[in-house]
C-alpha cells in the first residue's frame, strides 16, 4: 500500500511539473491581447462623446488592456486625420462619415455615439422675430454649422415636411457659437442648433424653438458615431473588439442621464446649471445597420449622396 501510494504521488508530481494536461495548455483558452496597447481616438462634441470620455477617465479601457488617448478634433475633419494616421479611430457625425464613405474612403464603423431626442436639435429664432411658423417665409435663411452636414440635412427635412420648398432654403454657414449673432444681425432668419447652444440661447436671449428637429423623418435620428479605416480595422481586429466592448458598457452606463449631466462640466465648457437644463438624447449600445441606413437613405434622397450607400457593409464582420 505504501509503495502504491508512493508511485501515485511520484506520477502526480511529474505530471504537474511537466505542464502536460489532457485538457491542453492552460494558455489555450486565454484570449489573445490587443495588437496594440495604445489607441488614439479623435473626439469632438462633449455631449455626444460623454460616455467615452467618462470611461477613459475611470480607467475602463486600461482594464481591458487598452490605453485610449483622446485627441480633441476641434474644427478638424476626423476622417482626414484617420487617413493621415494622426488618429486610429475618429468620432464624427453620421452624415460626415457616410459622405466620406460615399466618396470612396473605406471605413469600418466601431460604434454609434449619440441619437437625437426631443428638442436636442431644433430650428431656433429670437423672441422678436417675425419668423413664427416654419412656412412663414418662402425662402428662409437658415444658419447651419455646415451646408453639407447633419444640420442642413435636418433643416431640409423639417422645413420640407412643413411645406417649404427645399430648393428655396438659403443656408448661412456659421459655427454654433456665432449663430445668435447671425440671428441678431438679420443674417439668418433661424438657426439649426443643437444642445447646449439651444439652452444657452433660451437662457441668454429668450430664444424660442421654431421647430423641433427630432420629428417626422428625423425623429430619434442617429447623430454620430465612431469609425476606423478599413485598413486599420483589418490589421487590428482584437484592438477594435476590445474598444467596442468597453464602449458598449460605457454607452449602457450613460442611460443614467444624471451621470452624464454630472460629468459634462469636467470635460467641457458646459456649466453645472446648463448641464442640468439641457435636453439629452440617447446613447445606443448596439451598431444597427437598419437604424443607420435611415441617415444614408435621407442623404441619398436629398442629394447629399450620389448613390445609395449600404451601411451594413461598413459594420465589423463579427456583428
Amino acid at each position: 500500500m505504501k509503495a502504491t501510494g508512493l508511485r501515485f504521488a511520484l506520477v502526480a508530481t511529474l505530471f504537474a511539473l511537466s505542464g502536460c494536461s489532457v485538457f491542453g495548455s492552460s494558455d489555450a483558452g486565454q484570449a489573445q491581447p490587443p495588437e496594440r496597447a495604445t489607441l488614439r481616438v479623435g473626439v469632438a462634441s462633449p455631449i455626444d462623446t460623454a460616455p467615452l470620455r467618462i470611461a477613459v477617465a475611470a480607467g475602463k479601457f486600461r482594464q481591458a488592456g487598452l490605453n485610449v488617448q483622446l485627441v480633441e478634433l476641434g474644427d478638424s475633419d476626423g476622417v482626414e486625420k484617420l487617413k493621415s494616421g494622426q488618429v486610429d479611430v475618429t468620432f464624427g457625425s453620421d452624415v460626415s462619415l457616410f459622405r466620406a464613405a460615399g466618396s470612396g474612403t473605406a471605413l469600418q464603423l466601431q460604434g454609434e455615439a449619440y441619437t437625437f431626442g426631443r428638442t436636442t436639435i431644433a430650428l431656433v429664432t429670437l423672441p422678436d422675430s417675425d419668423y413664427t411658423e416654419p412656412t412663414a417665409k418662402k425662402s428662409p435663411k437658415i444658419a447651419v454649422d455646415s451646408p453639407d452636414d447633419i444640420g442642413a440635412l435636418t433643416a431640409r427635412a423639417v422645413l420640407g415636411t412643413a411645406g417649404v420648398d427645399k430648393s428655396k432654403i438659403e443656408f448661412v454657414p456659421r459655427p454654433f457659437g456665432q449663430m445668435p449673432a447671425a440671428l441678431q444681425s438679420g443674417d439668418a432668419d433661424a438657426a439649426l442648433m443643437v444642445e447646449p447652444y439651444i439652452t444657452r440661447a433660451e437662457k441668454e436671449l429668450g430664444a424660442r424653438v421654431l421647430a423641433d428637429g427630432s420629428t417626422g423623418a428625423t425623429l430619434d435620428f442617429p447623430a454620430s458615431g465612431y469609425a476606423a479605416t478599413g485598413q486599420f480595422a483589418a490589421a487590428n481586429p482584437r484592438t477594435l473588439t476590445a474598444f467596442r466592448n468597453v464602449l458598449t458598457q460605457a454607452q449602457l452606463a450613460a442611460s443614467d442621464s444624471a451621470k452624464v449631466r454630472d460629468a459634462l462640466p469636467s470635460f467641457s465648457d458646459i456649466d453645472q446649471t446648463t448641464a442640468a437644463l439641457i435636453s439629452l438624447g440617447s446613447y445606443p449600445t448596439t451598431l444597427s445597420a437598419t437604424r443607420l441606413q435611415r441617415v444614408a437613405d435621407l442623404m441619398h434622397s436629398s442629394g447629399q449622396l450620389a448613390n445609395r450607400l449600404d451601411v451594413a457593409a461598413m459594420l465589423p464582420n463579427a456583428l
